[in-house]
């Protein structure tokens, strides 16, 4: 399994930004599509972005579609969730995952490793 490190989390206000890192180590970073996903306070972790491991495939939830970006840089074994026009419902701990996949698409489920997480608070 790869291991996953998030960065990057922190207090914004509402319509906000801010950029989630999750460093990769320990496998060859090619070869797994990435996600992102989120957990509320009391609520489950739900599925948040993802992008295949070509980087050519994103997908999104329909809660943050036009708001949020993932992206990832082969070079630096890292993968990026940009989050602009920050909401408080958007407050949750961010974690970031990985799935060896032997084709070129998005999964969002089914990850084999995860990082620790990241808290994102959204002020109001």
């Amino acid at each position: 399994q790869v291991r996953l490190v998030e960065s990057g989390g922190g207090l914004v206000q509402a319509g906000g930004s801010l950029r989630l890192s999750c460093a990769a180590s320990g496998g060859t970073f090619s070869s797994y599509a990435m996600g992102w996903f989120r957990r509320a306070p009391g609520k489950e972790r739900t599925f948040v972005a993802g992008i295949s491991k070509s980087g050519t495939k994103t997908y999104y939830s329909d809660s943050v579609k036009g708001r949020f970006t993932i992206s990832r840089d082969s070079a630096k074994n890292t993968v990026y969730l940009q989050m602009n026009s920050l909401k408080p419902e958007d407050t949750a701990v961010y974690y970031c995952a990985a799935d060896r996949t032997y084709s070129d698409f998005v999964p969002i489920g089914g990850f084999d490793s995860w990082g620790q997480g990241t808290q994102v608070t959204v002020s109001s």
